[in-house]
C-alpha cells in the first residue's frame, strides 16, 4: 500500500475521508501539514513519514502541555507507528502575523508568551511521559513511554558543530586544516558549556518563537498562547526558550523589546517566589543565544546542500549578527577571535554558499 492509500484509509477511518484537503506551507523537517476542511468543521492532518519522523515524542510533550491546561492542539486521532495524526486546528494566526497587521500588539503578545515560560518552567516534568493517554482515538501496537532527553553539554556540543560539519565546507571549501579549526571550535565552547548553570532543569520546548505560537484572543489567561511543534523538547536550561523566543530566526526583535521581556522573566520568577541569579542568567541567557545561532547556521546551510530548501539561506546574516552580538555580550574573546581567523566577515555577509 503506498503512503497516500495508508493516509486516506486513515482519514476514513477517523471519519474524515470525505473533507477537502488544503496544503500547509511546511517547516524545516519532513513533516507534511493540511487543513482539512468538512462543513463548519476543520482539522490539522499531520503526515510526518517514519523512518525520518517519529510522533510519538510529540504525542507526549502534548499530553504534559495539555495537562498544564495549555493551549497546545488535542489529538484527535492517530496512528502513531505510521505516523499519522489529526489534531485540533488552531486557526492561522500566528504571533508573526498578528504583529504583521497590528503593531500594536507586539509587546503584549510577548508579555503573553513570556507569562507563559514563566509559569512552565515553576512546574516539574516527569523523566518519562505517556505517549498517548489523551488522544480520542489512536492505533498503536504497544507504544512505549517518552523518555525526554538531558540538553546536556554534549547535546549542545553535537548542535553547534553543525556550523563546522556543514557551513564551512559549503562556503569555505578551500580551508586550510580544516581539521584543526574544528578542534579548537570545540574545545572553546567546552570552556562556555561549563559556565552554563546546569541545575534544576526544566522542560525546553527548543522552537518557542512567534511562527511557532499562535494567538487565541477568544481563550483565558495563559491558554491564549497556542503552542505548536515542541516534539524535539528536552530537559535543560531555562534561558534557552526565551532565547528563541527574542532572537528569532525569521524576525528582527528590538533590543529595548528584548530587555524589557527578559526582565519581565526575572521578575515573574520573583513573584513566583523562585528569584534567579540575575548575573547567571544573564551570562548564560548569551552563551545559549550564541549556541542557537551557530546552531542554527548550520541547521539551514544544511537545509540548502541537502535539502534543496535555499529559502533559508535568507536568514543567515541576521544568524551571524546574534551570533557576534551574544559573543560580545559575554566577552567571548577567544572565540571572536576563532572566527575572525577561520571565517572572516565578508564571509558570513554571503547567503550563498560555493558550488
Amino acid at each position: 500500500m503506498s503512503r497516500e492509500q495508508a493516509l486516506l484509509t486513515f482519514l476514513d477511518r477517523a471519519g474524515w475521508g470525505d473533507a477537502s484537503r488544503h496544503p500547509i506551507p511546511g517547516d524545516a523537517s519532513f513533516r507534511r501539514y493540511e487543513r482539512l476542511v468538512r462543513g463548519d468543521r476543520c482539522a490539522i492532518l499531520m503526515d510526518a513519514p517514519p523512518p525520518q519522523e517519529d510522533v510519538r515524542p510529540f504525542l507526549a510533550i502534548l499530553g504534559q502541555l495539555r495537562r498544564f491546561g495549555y493551549s497546545a492542539p488535542a489529538a484527535l486521532s492517530c496512528v502513531v507507528n505510521d505516523g499519522f495524526l489529526l489534531l485540533e486546528d488552531l486557526g492561522d494566526q500566528s504571533f508573526n502575523q498578528v504583529i504583521q497587521a497590528r503593531a500594536d500588539l507586539e509587546t503584549p503578545l510577548y508579555e503573553a508568551a513570556v507569562d507563559l515560560l514563566v509559569d512552565l518552567h515553576n512546574r516539574p516534568v516527569a523523566a518519562r511521559l505517556p505517549v498517548v493517554d489523551q488522544v480520542a482515538d489512536q492505533v498503536a501496537d504497544q507504544v512505549p513511554d517518552h523518555s525526554m532527553p538531558p540538553y546536556d553539554a554534549a547535546l549542545l556540543m553535537r548542535e553547534v558543530t553543525l556550523l563546522t560539519d556543514w557551513y564551512l565546507p559549503a562556503f569555505l571549501p578551500d580551508l586550510p586544516d580544516v581539521q584543526k579549526a574544528v578542534s579548537d571550535w570545540q574545545a572553546l565552547w567546552d570552556i562556555l558549556f561549563c559556565r552554563l548553570d546546569s541545575r534544576n532543569p526544566v522542560l525546553v520546548l527548543r522552537d518557542y518563537h512567534a511562527d511557532n505560537l499562535m494567538w487565541l484572543p477568544h481563550r483565558n489567561g495563559l491558554a491564549k498562547v497556542g503552542l505548536l511543534d515542541f516534539q524535539d523538547a528536552v530537559h535543560g536550561h531555562r534561558a534557552y526558550d526565551l532565547v528563541s523566543l527574542l532572537q528569532d530566526a525569521r524576525r528582527d526583535v528590538s533590543p529595548p523589546l528584548e530587555a524589557a521581556m527578559i526582565a519581565r522573566y526575572l521578575a515573574g520568577q520573583r513573584l513566583r517566589g523562585t528569584p534567579l541569579d540575575e548575573t547567571a542568567f544573564h551570562r548564560d541567557y548569551a552563551i545559549l543565544g550564541a549556541q542557537r545561532a551557530a546552531k542554527i547556521i548550520g541547521i539551514f546551510t544544511r537545509l540548502s546542500k541537502r535539502d534543496g530548501k535555499d529559502r533559508y539561506l535568507a536568514f543567515l546574516p541576521r544568524m551571524w549578527g546574534l551570533l557576534e552580538r551574544n559573543l560580545a555580550a559575554h566577552d567571548c574573546d577567544a572565540l571572536e577571535a576563532w572566527l575572525d581567523r577561520t571565517i572572516p566577515k565578508p564571509t558570513r555577509s554571503r547567503t550563498r554558499p560555493n558550488g
